[in-house]
C-alpha cells in the first residue's frame, strides 16, 4: 500500500480518527499501518508496530484463538470486551472491533480497532464493589430487609429475611414474586390481616409504618417500612423486620412478674386492686356490690418449721389449686404473701359469700397428700362486703382480716363477717397494748404473792408469785386480759424475765430473813423456749443468793408437747440444778401419763375450775381423785389452786390432796403484806384474809 495515493488517502484518513486503528494484512497477519491513536494506546512507536504481528497485540486466550483461525473465519470478523497488552506490560481493558476490508487494490485487510475503556471498567469495578458491599452488609443486618418496587415487585432481600420467614431453598433462586408473597402470608397467624395491612401501606406510600406480626411458629416480628425516595419522589419501598421473640417473652414475664404471684402463678395485689377498681366503678349502679374474703391457714408455721419451707411452698401451691376450683370465672383469688389469701367475689349477696365460704371449709378439710404423706390444713375466712363494710379495697381487707382475726380468736376453722364492733374492739386492744408496754417503766405493775398451804399442817409453805397490773385511767387489768395479749404480741418474754428476777430477790429477802419458803414462778411457752432461758435462771439465782431448791417453775402442758426432746433436755437440765417443776392447770390441756414418767415433775396444779364445784359435783370429785391418786402412785405432789371455802378445803383434805392455795386463805398478796404473814412462823389463818388496798 505504501507509494500508492490511496495509501496516503487512508493514512490521511486513519490518522486523523480518535480510535485507535491497526491495518493487518489478512494473509500474512502483520501490522501494515496504525495511527498515532494506536501508538498512544500500545504505548509503542507507529513505525515500530508496522510489520509487527497482531498477535504481538493479543494477551487473551479469546484473542490468540481469534488470530489462530483460517482467512474465512477471520474476515467474520468480532466485537467484544477485551485486553491490549501495552509495551510496558499493563494490560489495557478495551472495547475490540475486527472487520474485513480490500485495498484498493484487491489486498484483503482487517481492520483492529480499539477504545479504551479503563475509566469505564474503573466505574463498573467500582459499582461491583459497592454492590458487594452492599450486599454484605444486607446480609450481616441483624434484620430482615426486602426492597420492593412500587408495584410490590422484590427488587432484592437479604438471607436474615430468608431465615426469619423460613423461606424454601427455591424461593431464593428463583424470581417468583407472587410464591415469595404467597409464602410470607402462609407464615403469620392471619394472613387475611396481613395483606389488608399491605394493601393499607400500599395507598400511603410516602408514609412510615411499624407493624407487629405473630408467626404460626410462635416467632413475633416488629416490620418496619419506609419509601424509597428517587429526587423527593416515592419509587418503591424499604421493609425492615426484627425479631422480637426474646424481648416480648421478657416483657410478657415482666408483667407476669408484676401482676402475678411468683410461687402459685396467682394474682397480686396490683392486679387485684385493678379488678376491685373496675368492681368499685360498676358497683355505682343499682344492685352493684362484692364481696373479699380474707383466708387465713391456721397453723401453717408447724409445716414450715417441721418439713421445711420448700415443702410449705409445695403446700401453698396445693391449696391455691383448692382454693381456686371453689370460685367461678368471675371471681379472683389473690396471694397476698406468706399464707394469706383474699377472694374477690363477684356478688355482694350475704348468702351467697358465705357459701362460698362453707364450701372453701369443705374443701380445706380434705386430706392433702404430698410425697406419700397425708396431713390436714384448716383456714379461718373473714368476709367483708362493698360497699357497707368499705369504699376501697384497702379498707375492705382490713375489715375482711378483722373478721378473720376474731374468728381465729374464737377457735379458728371457721368464717365471720365484718362488724363495726371489731374495730373499736381492736382499738381498744392496741391502746391497751401500748398501756402494758409502758407500765414496767413507770412502776405500775408489781409482783404479789398468793400462799401456798399444807393440808396437813396448815402452815405456808411456799407461794404463787402473780403479776398484777394498776393502770392509772385504766384502773386494775385482770392478768386474764393482759397475759394473753402479752403472748400474742411477745411482750411476754419481757414481762416474764421481769417477774422472775423480782420473785427469786423476794425469795431471797424471805430466806434472810429466817423463812426460807419456795417461790412458784409461771413460765410461758415463748419465754421458756428462749436459747439463754436456763443461762438467765442460773445467772439470777447466784446474784441474788437463792438456792435452786426454793425456786420452783409452773408449766403448762402445752409448752411439754411442743418439741418434746429439747424441752426434755431442758427440763433435765433444771432438775439437775435442784429447780422444783410443776405442771400448772392440770387437767385442762392434753394430759399425758408418758411424759409425767419420762420428765422429773414435781408437782401438778388442779385447775381451779375442778375445785369450783366441790364438794357436790360428783364430776368434779372424781377428776381431782384420780388425779391425786395418779401423783400419789408417781411420787408427785399435788396442789389445789382457787380453795374459797372451808367445804372445798374439807373435801380436798378428804381426798389426801397435798397443798391448797385460794382465797380461803388468802388472795395474792403485795412484797410487804406477804413478809407479814410468814412473819409470824408460817402459821395458817383459817379465816379469809381480804386483799389489801
Amino acid at each position: 500500500m505504501s507509494g500508492a495515493p490511496i495509501d496516503i488517502a487512508w493514512r490521511s484518513v486513519f490518522q486523523g480518527l480518535p480510535e485507535a486503528l491497526w491495518l493487518v494484512d489478512a494473509q500474512s497477519l502483520n501490522v501494515v499501518f496504525c495511527n498515532q491513536a494506536a501508538a498512544d494506546l500500545a504505548g509503542r512507536p507507529a513505525e515500530a508496530m508496522e510489520a509487527m504481528p497482531v498477535h504481538a497485540l493479543a494477551c487473551t486466550p479469546e484473542d490468540l484463538a481469534f488470530w489462530s483461525q483460517d482467512l474465512a473465519g477471520l474476515m467474520a470478523g468480532i466485537h467484544s470486551h477485551s485486553n491490549m497488552l501495552r509495551s510496558d506490560g499493563q494490560l489495557v481493558p478495551v472495547d475490540r472491533r475486527v472487520a474485513a476490508v480490500a485495498s484498493p487494490s484487491g489486498m484483503p485487510l482487517l481492520v483492529l480497532g480499539m477504545v479504551d475503556r479503563s475509566e469505564q471498567a474503573s466505574t463498573q469495578r467500582e459499582l461491583e464493589r459497592l454492590l458487594s458491599e452492599l450486599r454484605a452488609t444486607l446480609d450481616s443486618a441483624a434484620d430482615g430487609m426486602l426492597v420492593c418496587d412500587m408495584a410490590g415487585r422484590v427488587r432484592a432481600f437479604n438471607q436474615r429475611l430468608a431465615l426469619l420467614w423460613n423461606m424454601p431453598d427455591t424461593l431464593l433462586v428463583e424470581r417468583n414474586d407472587a410464591a415469595v408473597e404467597a409464602h410470607m402470608a402462609g407464615q403469620v397467624a392471619d394472613a387475611d390481616a396481613y395483606r389488608a395491612r399491605l394493601l393499607g401501606i400500599a395507598q400511603f406510600p410516602d408514609e412510615e409504618t411499624t407493624d407487629i406480626l405473630q408467626l404460626r411458629n410462635g416467632t413475633v416480628i416488629e416490620r418496619r417500612s419506609v419509601p424509597q425516595l428517587s429526587h423527593g419522589r416515592p419509587m418503591g419501598r424499604v421493609y425492615s423486620f426484627r425479631d422480637l421473640t426474646l424481648q416480648h417473652a421478657a416483657q410478657k414475664r415482666i408483667e407476669q412478674l408484676a401482676y402475678s404471684d411468683v410461687l402459685t402463678g396467682l394474682p397480686n395485689r396490683l392486679l387485684l386492686s385493678r379488678r376491685v377498681a373496675s368492681a368499685i366503678e360498676a358497683a355505682r349502679a343499682p344492685g352493684g356490690g362484692f364481696a373479699i374474703l380474707f383466708i387465713d391457714l391456721d397453723r401453717f408455721k408447724i409445716i414450715n418449721d417441721s418439713l421445711g419451707h420448700l415443702f410449705g411452698d409445695r403446700v401453698l401451691q396445693l391449696v391455691a389449686q383448692r382454693l381456686q376450683s371453689c370460685l367461678r370465672q368471675t371471681d379472683m383469688l389473690c396471694r397476698l404473701g406468706g399464707d394469706e389469701f383474699v377472694i374477690y367475689l363477684h356478688t355482694g349477696a350475704t348468702d351467697v359469700a358465705e357459701g362460698v365460704a362453707r364450701r372453701i371449709l369443705d374443701e380445706m378439710r380434705q386430706p392433702f397428700m404430698l410425697d406419700g404423706m397425708g396431713f390436714s390444713i384448716q383456714c379461718s375466712i373473714g368476709i367483708a362486703l362493698h360497699p357497707q363494710d368499705g369504699e376501697t379495697l384497702d379498707d375492705l381487707i382490713k375489715q375482711a382480716d378483722t373478721a378473720m382475726y376474731r374468728v381465729k380468736e374464737r377457735g379458728r376453722g371457721s368464717y365471720g363477717f365484718y362488724q363495726p364492733q371489731m374495730n373499736a374492739d381492736l382499738l381498744s386492744r392496741m391502746k391497751l397494748e401500748h398501756a402494758m408496754r409502758q407500765a414496767l417503766d413507770r412502776g405500775h405493775m408489781a409482783v404479789h404473792y398468793q400462799p401456798q398451804i399444807a393440808m396437813a399442817t396448815g402452815r405456808v409453805v411456799g407461794a404463787e408469785a402473780l403479776l398484777r397490773w394498776i393502770d392509772p385511767e385504766l384502773g386494775a387489768i385482770s392478768p386474764g386480759v393482759f397475759i394473753p395479749l402479752a403472748e400474742e404480741s411477745g411482750y411476754i418474754v419481757t414481762l416474764g424475765a421481769w417477774v422472775l428476777e423480782q420473785s427469786i430477790r423476794e425469795a431471797a429477802e424471805w430466806m434472810r430473813a429466817g423463812s426460807p419458803l419456795m417461790v412458784a414462778v409461771n413460765v410461758s411457752a415463748l419465754e421458756f423456749r428462749q436459747p439463754d432461758f436456763v443461762e438467765r435462771l442460773v445467772a439470777l439465782l447466784q446474784r441474788h443468793g437463792l438456792p435452786a431448791t426454793l425456786l420452783e417453775l409452773e408449766l403448762t402442758e402445752t409448752i411439754l408437747l411442743q418439741d418434746a426432746q429439747e424441752m426434755e433436755q431442758r427440763l433435765a437440765a433444771l432438775a439437775e440444778l435442784g429447780v422444783g417443776l410443776a405442771i400448772d392447770d392440770f387437767g385442762t390441756g392434753y394430759s399425758s401419763l408418758a411424759y409425767l414418767k419420762k420428765l422429773a415433775i414435781h408437782k401438778l396444779k388442779i385447775d381451779q375450775s375442778f375445785v369450783r364445784g366441790l364438794p357436790g359435783d360428783e364430776g368434779d370429785r372424781a377428776i381431782i381423785h384420780a388425779i391425786v391418786h395418779m401423783g400419789r402412785a408417781l411420787r408427785i405432789e399435788v396442789v389445789a389452786e382457787g380453795v374459797e371455802t372451808p367445804a372445798q378445803r374439807l373435801a380436798l383434805e378428804q381426798m389426801e390432796c397435798h397443798y391448797f392455795q385460794g382465797f380461803l386463805c388468802a388472795p395474792g398478796l403485795p412484797a410487804e403484806a406477804f413478809r407479814a404473814l410468814i412473819a409470824g412462823g408460817q402459821a395458817y389463818v383459817w379465816e379469809p384474809v381480804p386483799e389489801p388496798d
